[in-house]
């Protein structure tokens, strides 16, 4: 497989930024894609009770995905700086470290997951009807998860390396071979839940597989020596992936604390926020994919010392992400009940149709925020400016949570998206005065 990485650091930044962006985009695409079929077989073909336990799993193993994206984006921003200062030795040394640390948080993660899981669902008040399928997804999922992990980190460091089409192309595999998996653990085995999770896992874990071997053989191109294994590298890592593990986590782990509220209107609403939920992760992919687009771009003209250049490419990604967003907003606007009777039975309760027609709705007007707010964090990730970065994602959690529990009582399920759009704009107001200082320039982190 010959792929050729892009140097951010010359040419037009927003031809640059646009052709990074574009394989990320329709990566990330396919990756919520296969995971909507997902959604979209159970509901059809097992039933809207199956789709409830898919979607009270969703929100826990969502939280797992970006820890994994989160961290992968943290140490892409070190190699991505050592690849712009032409440091390769530091470099191949830094993805080993990368690697070698993913794997044994992934390991230990998924024993936690599979001893914790039933506790997590009653924690968060899971029906009890759904109980049993929820924690059999669950249980299968955390025995895969070093695969998912790995895969993931594995596509952060081809993105790194300026090689988005890499990644997008195993994640083209991965999606597809993960449908067909569905299909036929779900309508010839008959394996219901259980199946889903058991092909999201075989998926993943073949294309993570054929992800290193490649990976291993585009690191013999570059020259130089590198060490296994770097503790500073990797405190260099750890310093960039926890902020960026929380911003990649704020809509999940805001979805997971939110998801006791959901729960108690009982599994028919559940069933109808599922399908909402899996049409917005669908719908902020290019806005966070613009963002991680950003931060590499950041990262690699950060590492040659090319400051306003990032300040270009900064403001050229606002045009980007508007186009985005009307698009969103029409799309959805247009086709919002064809869209969610698609992941229901005919059937299925009015009350889990009109749930997900309400969620669409409403989110439908707010995604040139989070837009906005992704492109802010990148530069500031990108530069390694950690502290605001991660103080204003924090501050986006606490609204979505708190303005959900005090609020559905009183105005009911909606609370939970309305609290959506003030989270993602008053992160990008904390972030983009940061920004404004001018102080993430000042930032370097090799």
């Amino acid at each position: 497989m010959k792929t050729k990485s892009i140097d951010l650091t010359t040419g037009s930044p927003g031809r640059g930024l646009l052709w990074f962006a574009l394989p990320l985009i329709l990566g990330n695409l396919f990756q919520q894609f296969y995971n909507m079929v997902d959604t979209i077989i159970v509901g059809k073909y097992v039933g809207e009770e199956a789709l409830a336990a898919v979607g009270a799993s969703y929100a826990l193993t969502t939280v797992f995905v970006m820890i994994a994206i989160g961290g992968g984006t943290g140490a892409s921003v070190v190699i991505s700086q050592y690849l712009g200062a032409r440091e390769n030795e530091n470099m191949k040394t830094a993805i080993h470290t990368a690697l070698l640390a993913f794997l044994g948080t992934s390991i230990v993660l998924g024993l936690l997951g599979i001893v914790a899981n039933q506790w997590i669902l009653l924690a968060l008040k899971t029906p009890e009807n759904i109980l049993g399928d929820a924690a059999l997804y669950l249980r299968i999922y955390f025995l895969g998860l070093p695969f998912l992990f790995m895969y993931n980190i594995l596509a952060a460091i081809f993105n790194a390396l300026g090689d988005s089409k890499t990644s997008l192309y195993f994640l083209i595999f991965s999606s597809v071979l993960n449908i067909f998996l569905d299909l036929f653990t779900v309508k010839v085995l008959y394996w219901g839940v259980a199946g889903v999770a058991i092909a999201t896992v075989t998926a993943q874990g073949i294309a993570m597989v054929l992800s290193l071997v490649v990976l291993m053989k585009r690191l013999k191109t570059y020259e130089g020596e590198a060490e296994k294994f770097s503790l500073p590298i990797l405190k260099k890592m750890v310093k960039v992936a926890i902020p960026s593990i929380i911003q990649q986590s704020i809509v999940s782990v805001g979805m997971l604390l939110v998801q006791s509220v959901v729960n108690g209107f009982g599994s028919a609403v559940l069933a109808g926020y599922t399908a909402g939920m899996r049409l917005e992760s669908i719908c902020i992919v290019p806005m966070i994919s613009m963002g991680n687009a950003v931060s590499t771009f950041t990262a690699q003209n950060m590492g040659a010392g090319k400051v306003e250049r990032v300040r270009r490419g900064y403001r050229i990604s606002y045009g980007i992400v508007a186009v985005f967003a009307v698009i969103i907003c029409a799309v959805l606007l247009l086709g919002r009940e064809p869209l969610i009777r698609m992941f229901l039975e005919e059937d299925a309760g009015g009350a889990a149709f009109e749930t997900g027609v309400s969620y669409l709705s409403f989110i439908a007007y707010f995604f040139v925020f989070i837009g906005l707010k992704a492109s802010t964090d990148g530069v500031l990730r990108g530069a390694g400016d950690v502290v605001v970065f991660t103080a204003a994602n924090l501050v986006n959690l606490g609204i979505r949570v708190s303005f959900a529990f005090l609020m559905a009582p009183v105005i009911g399920v909606q609370a939970v998206w309305m609290a959506v759009p003030i989270g993602w704009a008053v992160n990008y107001l904390i972030s983009g005065v940061r920004y404004l200082t001018g102080q993430w320039s000042r930032k370097k982190l090799v």
